[in-house]
C-alpha cells in the first residue's frame, strides 16, 4: 500500500493538470469566439447609418425650424473654379438650408458665374429643400466682411469656410450635431493652440500652429475657414469688435479668424470643440503658406490680448469623434 500510494497521488496529479490544460483551452476558445463576434458585430454596426457602437441612433432632426438646418457662409477672392467646386459639393448636403458667398471683389459676380451656380443648385439640391443662393456683396475688400450680420438669415447655425476646403457630407452633418448640443460655442475642424511665451513673461503668448497641437493634443481656437458657431455672433462681430482690431485686420490681411475666437471665447468663457473629419485642400495657396506666417499670427494674438484686457481662450483637449466610423473610440 505504502508503495502504491505515490503513483496514486502522481495519477491525480496528472489528471488534474489534464483537466486544467482542457478546462484552459476551452476557457481560450470560447475567449476567441467571444472576440469573433464582437467583431462581426461591430463592423456590422459600422456599416449601419442610423445605429453606433455606444448606443447613439443618429437620428437628425430634419424639421424645418432654425435649429434644424445650417447655412453656409463662404468667403472666396478670384477663384472661381474653386468656387464651383465647393458650392458643386454642399449643395448635396442633407441639412443645408442656404449658401452666402461673401463677395469682396471690386467687380460684380459675372452673369455666367450666377448661371452656372444658379444650375447648379438646381440640379443638386434634394427634392425637399430647395437650397438658397445668396451673394453678400461688399464694397470694401476687408477679411471682417466674412463676419458681418446677414439680417435675413433664416438658421440659428453658421458653417463658416474657405472657398479652398472640402468636406464630406456626413462629416459636416456630424460637425453640426455637436454644435447643436453646445450652440453657444465653435465647432469645428482646424485647431490652433496659444502658448505663454516664457521668454518675454506671462502676459506674453505665442501662436501654436497645428504641429503644436499635434504634439500635445490641447488647442483653444477652432479656426473659422472651417466652423460652426451661432448667428448671434456675427451681430456681435459687426457691432462690438473694436474699431481698431477691424482697421488692423483690414489692414494686414490677417488673423479675422482668431479675432472671432476672441470674441466667441469672451462671451462664453469656455473651449471650441475640435472635431475630426477628412479635409480635402482643393486649393494650392494661401495666407499661412507666405513665409513669417506663425510671427504674424502671433504678433495678432497678443494685440488682440492689450485689447479685449485679458486672454478669454480656454485650452481643452476634447475631441468630438463619430463613433460609427472609428474603429477605436
Amino acid at each position: 500500500m505504502r508503495g502504491g500510494l505515490p503513483i496514486s497521488r502522481r495519477s491525480v496529479f496528472k489528471l488534474r493538470q489534464v483537466g486544467i490544460g482542457t478546462l484552459g483551452s476551452a476557457k481560450i476558445k470560447i475567449l476567441l469566439c467571444g472576440c469573433v463576434v464582437l467583431s462581426l458585430l461591430a463592423i456590422a454596426n459600422r456599416n449601419r447609418d442610423s445605429s453606433s457602437f455606444m448606443g447613439w441612433t443618429g437620428d437628425f432632426d430634419r424639421s424645418s425650424s432654425p435649429r434644424g438646418r445650417y447655412s453656409i457662409v463662404i468667403n472666396t477672392w478670384k477663384r472661381y473654379d474653386l468656387l464651383k467646386k465647393s458650392i458643386s459639393h454642399y449643395t448635396s448636403c442633407p441639412r443645408l438650408d442656404s449658401i452666402h458667398i461673401v463677395w469682396s471683389e471690386p467687380d460684380p459676380p459675372s452673369d455666367s458665374l450666377k448661371r452656372y451656380l444658379n444650375h447648379v443648385l438646381r440640379s443638386n439640391s434634394r427634392k425637399d429643400q430647395q437650397v438658397e443662393l445668396v451673394f453678400d456683396i461688399n464694397k470694401e475688400d476687408s477679411l471682417n466682411n466674412r463676419f458681418k450680420e446677414i439680417k435675413d438669415l433664416k438658421t440659428d447655425a453658421v458653417f463658416s469656410i474657405d472657398d479652398d476646403v472640402i468636406f464630406p457630407c456626413t462629416s459636416v452633418e456630424f460637425a453640426f450635431t455637436v454644435w447643436q448640443s453646445a450652440s453657444d460655442t465653435m465647432v469645428g475642424y482646424v485647431p490652433r493652440m496659444h502658448w505663454v511665451d516664457q521668454k518675454k513673461g506671462e502676459n506674453k503668448y505665442k501662436y501654436g500652429g497645428w504641429w503644436s497641437v499635434w504634439w500635445t493634443g490641447t488647442y483653444s481656437m477652432v479656426l473659422s475657414k472651417a466652423a460652426f458657431f451661432h448667428k448671434k455672433y456675427l451681430k456681435l462681430y459687426t457691432d462690438e469688435m473694436p474699431a481698431s482690431l477691424k482697421e488692423y485686420i483690414t489692414k494686414n490681411r490677417n488673423c479675422e479668424d482668431i479675432a472671432m475666437s476672441f470674441l466667441v471665447a469672451n462671451a462664453t468663457d469656455a473651449p471650441p470643440i475640435w472635431v475630426k473629419g477628412k479635409i480635402f485642400e482643393i486649393g494650392s495657396t494661401g495666407i499661412s503658406s507666405l513665409g513669417g506666417h506663425s510671427e504674424r499670427r502671433t504678433e495678432c494674438v497678443n494685440k488682440f490680448v492689450d485689447e479685449f484686457g485679458r486672454m478669454p481662450l480656454v485650452p481643452t483637449v476634447m475631441k468630438a469623434v463619430d463613433s460609427r466610423y472609428s474603429w477605436f473610440w
